[in-house]
């Protein structure tokens, strides 16, 4: 029996590198076992190693299944993996549950062809689309070695009525009310929702997923464009009822480009093909929704049902539950930044955001539907204590835990980290959450401001400040929850995190990192991030 060398662990990606622990194992391992070394220490890999390597097997880990990582981080840490793992790594991480599926059950059944819209993945947008035409491309081309009848059985969103977005219920809307001041840059709304007559429920940690309209303004302004009447008959409706429930207008389709190519020539012509490829020649792709495509291929005139098929389908919008069914039967709230910005002098605006905050009416009905938290939910233990950090709308859903824990009397201590620019008018639920830390049920309350002084100091910035009693909390069997945007401020207050650990628990900051993956093992600590 011959004897083998065993390979020497080599730590090529180094400690300062942006991965998690996870992450920087499994690229350890990845590009070690691409090396070949001599009779020093390592051997050459065998054919059936080189196959795994090559994407004949995967050892069921997901390095990429960060939502804080670029598409291109996520796609290097899938290379070599199986087509149906990179499918995986091109989705937005977020488990959000708007494409009707989990990032994972997504991917696979694309892979088997039960699925084949590739364009499901709202956080992940365009560039997730491309690159999953890219691999499905490759799919059709060069099947996997991996068959689709082996893949793991795919699980998809139940079709309960209510429960999926492919069965929502009919909501009606209560009402809106502004929870900035009028000197506040931003604009946020509180929304009240009437769900008695849906037949629908709910549980704290939820999100809400909704169909909105598009501006008929802008709508408008498209018709005009193409020359169409707005009452030219499309699948059964007029143009304009299309384009105002059925169509997404931004960003342009890569389809739209093809078309517009078809009807020009020239350079015209080479412009959209490239558009339509992913180029970028005059470096505006980004801004190019719908109506600034037209604007910049003025002149064509597709024919009115010619032109919807060339767009992509209306998404639902997510957004996290601001209430507990306990404090409010048959309602619910949410907390909705209203999405407006300017680019060159067109105002643009966010579909649902503004549908929620101006369009709709009072008493007028809306397609809703519950997508159930991926255990984002309180602890099962009452007593157990609760850290909550929420910027911004990222409160939403501890509102609806205070309301909760209030409401089945909960003796567990909740501390709640809020922040956002200004004190005197981005305060959201201010009178609440002074009414619940007076009454005992928010036993401590931090806020930070990032513009009241003369540095920014965020949620982050707080938790340091206090890390002491943190991670006393944490001692104490706390559970912390973060909710918010993912890129910035999660990756920042894991990191604020560590170094709470490392510092108060007295511990190497390797062991504090070890230390926070094992909290989000065992469900001590939870995200809900976009």
């Amino acid at each position: 029996m011959t004897k083998i060398t065993q390979p020497q662990r080599l730590d090529l990606i180094p400690p300062s590198a942006p991965f998690s622990e996870e992450q920087r194992a499994w690229l350890n391992g990845f590009f070690a076992g691409l090396m070949s070394m001599d009779d020093a220490g390592v051997v050459a890999l065998s054919p059936a190693e080189n196959a795994a390597i090559a994407g004949d097997a995967d050892d069921g880990a997901a390095p990429w299944h960060d939502p804080t990582l670029q598409l291109q981080e996520r796609m290097t840490l899938a290379q070599g993996r199986p087509l149906r793992r990179r499918m995986m790594a091109a989705m937005a991480q977020q488990d959000c549950g708007q494409c009707g599926y989990d990032c994972q059950n997504y991917a696979e059944a694309l892979f088997a062809h039960k699925e084949e819209r590739l364009n499901l993945c709202v956080p992940g947008g365009k560039d997730t689309a491309r690159m999953l035409k890219a691999l499905a491309q490759e799919r059709d081309a060069a099947p996997s070695t991996e068959s689709a009848a082996t893949a793991p059985s795919v699980s998809h969103s139940t079709s309960a009525p209510g429960r999926s977005r492919d069965t929502p219920v009919e909501a009606i809307f209560l009402s809106r009310r502004r929870l900035n001041k009028p000197a506040s840059e931003k604009e946020t709304w509180h929304i009240e929702l009437d769900l008695s007559k849906s037949g629908i429920d709910y549980s704290v940690g939820d999100s809400l997923g909704v169909f909105a309209q598009n501006d008929l303004g802008l709508v408008d302004q498209i018709i005009a464009m193409i020359g169409a009447s707005p009452l030219a008959p499309v699948k059964g409706k007029s143009l304009r009822e299309a384009l105002r429930d059925d169509c997404a207008l931004s960003p342009t389709p890569d389809r739209l480009f093809e078309l517009i190519s078809f009807l020009t020539g020239g350079e015209t012509r080479a412009k959209a093909r490239a558009l339509a490829q992913g180029e970028d020649r005059d470096n505006d792709a980004a801004d190019l929704d719908v109506l600034a495509a037209l604007m910049k291929f003025p002149g064509v005139r597709p024919h009115a049902e010619v032109f919807v098929e060339a767009l992509e389908p209306l998404q639902p919008r997510l957004y996290s539950i601001s209430s507990s069914p306990k404090a409010a039967p048959g309602r619910v709230s949410l907390t909705v930044d209203a999405v407006r910005y300017k680019i060159g002098k067109r105002l643009r605006k966010g579909v649902a955001s503004t549908f929620l905050a101006e369009r709709i009416e009072s008493e007028a009905p809306l397609k809703v539907y519950v997508q159930a938290s991926h255990d984002f939910s309180l602890p099962s233990d009452p007593n157990a204590p609760v850290i909550m950090i929420g910027p911004g709308t990222g409160v939403a859903p501890f509102r609806a835990f205070l309301q909760e824990r209030e409401a089945i009397g909960a003796r567990g201590r909740n501390w709640l980290f809020f922040g956002h620019q200004r004190s005197d008018c981005d305060f959201f639920y201010s009178d609440e959450l002074n009414a619940m830390k007076s009454s005992g049920l928010l036993t401590r309350l931090s806020l930070a401001w990032s513009r009241d002084g003369s540095e920014k100091f965020y949620v982050q910035d707080r938790m340091r400040e206090v890390g002491r009693d943190l991670f006393a909390w944490l001692a104490d069997g706390a559970h912390i929850y973060v909710c918010g945007d993912a890129r910035r401020m999660a990756k920042d207050v894991e990191r604020a995190l560590v170094d709470i650990v490392a510092q108060y628990g007295a511990r190497a900051t390797d062991e504090a990192v070890a230390f926070v993956a094992e909290l989000k093992k065992s469900g001590r600590y939870r995200q809900d991030v976009y």
